[in-house]
């Protein structure tokens, strides 16, 4: 009775982490990415200069090049958000840090600001995977694919435990 009321899926999401074109994590141009090596997630060819928290947690690493973050969401799930291709070899430049390491954040807080101009004078991508560590875990729906983002606002991964 009424069944239509209940909640019919206990899935966790994570949000866009930045604005821009969501594709698959196949179709990114490094092999560590899109044989999902490091796990299953998405990617965002972005527009934006601000990486955003995509759910509430805690920042558990941040690269010393500051180009990549990793958080631990409050459920225990293990992300990863890499801003750009190759971006390792700015060594920070460009990438402006606005939390550390052991930081609480809510989801939308605002993790690192990118200045997309200097880094595209370099020639390097901008294109930013979001990937879940230890995905075999998961039953995972990547539902934004081929659709443009808007950081801290759109659903781009829904998940479960297995």
């Amino acid at each position: 009775m009424l069944s239509f009321f209940k909640k019919t899926s206990d899935k966790e999401i994570i949000k866009a982490p930045i604005s821009g074109k969501c594709i698959p994590l196949e179709e990114v141009k490094d092999e560590v990415f899109s044989s999902k090596m490091i796990g299953d997630g998405i990617a965002i060819d972005s527009t934006g200069d601000i990486v955003y928290a995509p759910a509430d947690g805690t920042i558990a690493t941040i690269v010393s090049s500051k180009h990549a973050v990793g958080m631990q969401l409050n459920n225990g799930v293990e992300i990863l958000i890499h801003v750009g291709l190759e971006t390792v070899e700015l060594k920070g430049e460009g990438f402006t840090l606005l939390v550390n390491v052991n930081d609480k954040v809510k989801e939308g807080t605002p993790l690192i600001k990118i200045d997309r101009a200097f880094i595209e004078s370099k020639g390097m991508s901008l294109v930013t995977p979001v990937i879940i560590i230890e995905s075999e875990k998961y039953d995972i729906d990547k539902c934004a694919i081929g659709q443009e983002v808007y950081g801290g606002k759109n659903t781009v991964i829904e998940y479960k435990m297995k």
